[in-house]
């Protein structure tokens, strides 16, 4: 009897209306921030196996599948030599994050404008877990089965395009965490007359500032010539100029008194993620003058090519750029599924709605905790806003994996494109434009609620 109510159980927490997967790890869980971790293991899942389709070895798998590549030829002109065993990797990566994409794109269709769950549809999000699994993974295998033609071309500008949306949705979420982290020590500093806690606050904004400084300086040193790389120079000295200006703005006397909470830690913290994008973006520029490889730095290697060159298409594998990039999207992703903010701002633009009930986990007569219903008066999140968030990870994580290069499938080759540079750089004006707006806007509209 037992074990048929043990089987009972698990079928409910796979098919049931409560996220209870969890549970037994979390004792005090609700239903919000379960399904948003559930959902978030789904796109984790996704991100693993498409970090071991560009695995060395995996090609001899992938090219099993009918006409997913032909050839094999090495390309030359290249200096790897690239060939079908290659690309073939990235080719996945792609129908992969088609796959994610199209996925999340549906959830967020579906869920528009549930306010409660007391929706039917409400079921579906956070309930029905295997069902949807498989959803996905149907989804995945018929997506190995579209022809290249121009899929590959079209889904690199799509994915372009919703990696810039990402970029900036990173950024909301560092300012939200910078806020909340500066509001909490401030707080206990002030409650406890425990110094070290300003000392803290202290000590990361001057590390963070010292970090962004020496990334200008090694900028200008490795990725400018004195005759060439005109656009570096330029994106370096705008960013740089623009980071000292909030940090001038976040410290103004009447921004202090509209936002107490407001100060140079967040401004530090945006102002290094800025110098981060400057450099991603100038990892993608095809000119290998003005974009050298991180092993090239290492060794001392002189890789200068003549302008014109065949060699200008070669292509710099998946390197510290893009491990850096993965561990910022792991640490957003994590964030943005157990985040409660207290910041207005960042709420409206995240679409969270901060309701929901204050209600604690409970243990059922199975001794097991349970997921408790904390939205019955109100979402405290847009589940469509949430997969729509989810959907732009994807396509993100799939431009970093792949380097933000496009595939040409009629030679088989990866060629690295200077839309991608001008996409990561006016994600970061247009970044550091809602961090100014969110500094000014209490300033600007004094008789609106900010806090």
């Amino acid at each position: 009897v037992m074990e048929a109510y043990g089987s009972f159980s698990a079928a409910s927490c796979l098919c049931g209306s409560a996220p209870c997967l969890l549970c037994g790890c979390c004792p005090s869980s609700k239903n919000s921030t379960i399904t948003r971790l559930v959902f978030s293991c789904f796109l984790l899942l996704g991100t693993f196996v498409s970090v071991i389709m560009i695995l060395p070895g995996m090609e001899t798998q992938l090219r099993k599948i009918p006409g997913f590549c032909q050839g094999g030829t090495s390309i030359p002109g290249l200096e790897n030599h690239m060939n079908c065993d290659v690309i073939v990797g990235y080719k996945s990566v792609y129908r992969l994050g088609f796959a994610m994409t199209c996925f999340f794109f549906l959830f967020s269709v579906i869920m528009v404008c549930v306010r409660s769950s007391r929706d039917p549809r409400a079921v579906l999000q956070n309930g029905v877990w295997f069902l949807k699994f498989l959803v996905l993974l149907a989804i995945t295998v018929g997506a190995f089965y579209i022809p290249d033609g121009t899929f590959h071309t079209v889904w690199f500008y799509i994915g372009m395009v919703g990696s810039f949306l990402f970029i900036i949705i990173q950024l909301i979420l560092l300012i939200d965490f910078a806020h909340s982290w500066n509001k909490v020590w401030v707080e206990k500093a002030e409650s406890s007359d425990n110094k070290c806690w300003f000392a803290g606050l202290l000590s990361f904004t001057i590390t963070y500032y010292a970090l962004t400084i020496t990334a200008v300086v090694l900028f200008f040193i490795y990725y400018t010539k004195p005759d060439d790389c005109t656009e570096h120079k330029v994106f370096i000295s705008l960013n740089l100029i623009l980071c000292v200006i909030v940090s001038i703005v976040a410290i103004l006397p009447k921004i202090q008194e509209a936002q107490p909470h407001s100060g140079l830690l967040q401004s530090s913290l945006i102002s290094l993620y800025t110098m981060y994008v400057t450099w991603s973006a100038m990892t993608n520029n095809p000119n290998r003058n003005c974009n050298p490889s991180l092993l090239s730095l290492v060794s001392n290697v002189n890789v200068t090519e003549t302008p014109g060159d065949e060699t200008s298409k070669h292509v710099q594998w998946w390197d510290a750029q893009g491990i850096v990039s993965l561990v910022i999207f792991l640490f957003c992703t994590l964030y943005a599924s157990i985040r409660s903010s207290s910041n207005a701002q960042v709420n409206k633009l995240m679409q969270t709605e901060g309701g929901g009930s204050d209600v604690e986990g409970v243990v059922g007569e199975d001794g097991f905790s349970r997921a408790v219903d904390n939205e019955e008066d109100g979402v405290t999140y847009s589940y469509s806003f949430f997969h729509f968030h989810l959907c732009l990870a994807s396509l993100y994580i799939m431009m970093t994996l792949t380097n933000w290069y496009q595939p040409d499938t009629s030679t088989q080759a990866m060629y690295s494109l200077m839309p991608a540079v001008w996409v990561k750089m006016s994600s970061s004006w247009l970044g550091l434009g809602i961090y100014l707006w969110t500094l000014i806007a209490p300033v600007l509209f004094p008789d609106r609620d900010f806090s």
